[in-house]
């Protein structure tokens, strides 16, 4: 991914990450940061994502996640959460199921990076938009 400047504009659902330095923390969310959930301190995070050129397609994918799970409060299942980035994705990571693997602060930009380092393990964020299209990121792990 290449550097974002700003995010755009927000997607359908949970909040988006419009602004610099904010970012969806999507379902799951116990409402506490800090050092102690590791949400903004971590150095690696691994992570699955769909990327969509149009808000349109990336708001139906979300749909899918809402009406399966997060409706309900569930957190999505990676396996599940990959047969969607297998189904609507148009990264090349979509063939894996979306996979990203881990990746450090600093390699992915602006928006995209904000998210996947605030969303808590488990939890699938909102739709966003970088300058690369739309997102959805599930965030799988954390570690230092």
């Amino acid at each position: 991914m290449g550097k974002d400047a700003k995010a755009g504009g927000k997607g359908k659902g949970k909040a988006a990450a419009g602004d610099e330095g904010g970012g969806s923390k999507g379902k799951g969310k116990s409402g506490k940061g800090g050092a102690s959930d590791g949400l903004g301190t971590c150095t690696y995070v691994k992570a699955r994502h769909i990327l969509c050129e149009k808000q349109g397609k990336i708001n139906e994918a979300y749909k899918k996640l809402q009406d399966g799970w997060l409706g309900n409060g569930d957190k999505v299942p990676p396996a599940e959460f990959a047969k969607l980035a297998a189904e609507y994705s148009e990264c090349p990571s979509g063939k894996k199921g979306g996979d990203l693997g881990w990746f450090p602060r600093g390699k992915m930009a602006g928006p995209f990076q904000e998210v996947a380092f605030s969303t808590p393990i488990g939890a699938t964020s909102g739709a966003f938009k970088s300058t690369h299209g739309y997102h959805i990121i599930l965030c799988e792990g954390r570690k230092n």
